[in-house]
């Protein structure tokens, strides 16, 4: 680490870094229960998203089915809907009837009551496959719990647990993202205020094919650490094709001297002006005005007044 005496000149040299993950999760299962298997192991890549363990889950599955079923039947909803056309229809005819005398008020409003009990049935039909519906999608949740999904793309680190294990509180995996990496650097105190987001940085690992790579600035701290007098920057470095190591050191160019040269101002150089020697430029005297004889000038203050008196002619 370099020391905060330096120079800005020193401590602008590429400086010590690691490479580390992106970031690195342990897994574990989102409800507790009896591994069923684990479908990865150490060095695997996984997706974001994929199954990488299964829990037994014959019980769910089977109250799955069983809501799909009930939200599949349409049965009811048909029948109350064809029992609505008939009621409405009686309810029509009684009403004719009724308005030309042949059946009384009461069977008319006995008709027109039961077209009316008919929308409810189809309402309440329609109640009861949404509420078969909503079953079956909690249902289908509560099984999709008993997989154990990655929460990143990235490397497969560590397995913990095997088939027929329970998991309750313990991790099953841990896996690290290594695409994109993170690169972190402690910097002197000098170059604070050099350092901004989205810097651009050549990073050299120690290890792998790649020799160079460009790294962006993507936070710098703020606030000095007063041990050691320097301060922490994070760089995001792109790794698509996975040819960089995680956990490697390297050396970074963060390119302070650049920006040293941009923020140091420009000091004019200051005007020398010889006072006297060998090859001086002469001193120009002072135009005076030529002396007139007939002119007394005034006496002088102090001692050597009246030598300046007696030495006036004609006194």
């Amino acid at each position: 680490m370099l020391a905060c005496a330096l120079p800005l000149s020193v401590a602008a040299q590429p400086l010590d870094c690691l490479i580390q993950p992106g970031q690195v999760v342990q897994v574990g299962a989102p409800v507790s229960g009896v591994l069923e298997g684990v479908d990865v192991d150490r060095g695997d890549t996984v997706r974001r998203g994929q199954v990488v363990a299964r829990l037994e889950s014959a019980v769910e599955r089977a109250q799955a089915q069983l809501a799909q079923a009930r939200a599949a039947q349409t049965a009811e909803l048909q029948a109350a809907e064809r029992g609505r056309e008939f009621a409405r229809r009686e309810s029509t005819r009684a009403r004719d009837l009724a308005g030309e005398e042949f059946v009384s008020k009461a069977a008319a409003d006995k008709a027109e009551t039961d077209a009316r009990v008919s929308e409810d049935r189809v309402q309440q039909a329609n109640e009861r496959r949404r509420q078969a519906e909503q079953e079956l999608r909690v249902a289908e949740a509560q099984l999709a719990r008993r997989q154990v999904r990655s929460p990143i793309g990235g490397i497969v680190v560590e397995r913990y647990m095997s088939a027929g294990e329970l998991a309750e509180d313990r991790p099953i995996l841990r896996i690290a993202e290594v695409h994109p990496l993170r690169v972190e650097v402690v910097v002197p105190a000098p170059a604070f205020g050099l350092v901004a987001s989205g810097r651009q940085a050549t990073v050299r690992p120690d290890s792998g094919p790649v020799r160079e790579a460009t790294a962006t600035v993507t936070i710098v701290d703020r606030v000095l650490d007063p041990a050691s007098n320097t301060f922490r920057v994070r760089l995001t470095l792109p790794n698509a094709d996975m040819r960089i190591p995680a956990g490697s050191r390297c050396k970074v160019d963060l390119g302070l001297d650049a920006a040293a040269a941009q923020q140091r101002p420009a000091v004019p150089a200051p005007a020398v002006k010889p006072v006297g020697g060998r090859g001086a430029a002469p001193v120009p005297t002072p135009h005076r005005p030529a002396a007139d004889a007939n002119r007394v000038d005034a006496p002088a203050s102090g001692p050597s007044a009246p030598a300046t008196l007696a030495a006036i002619p004609g006194r």
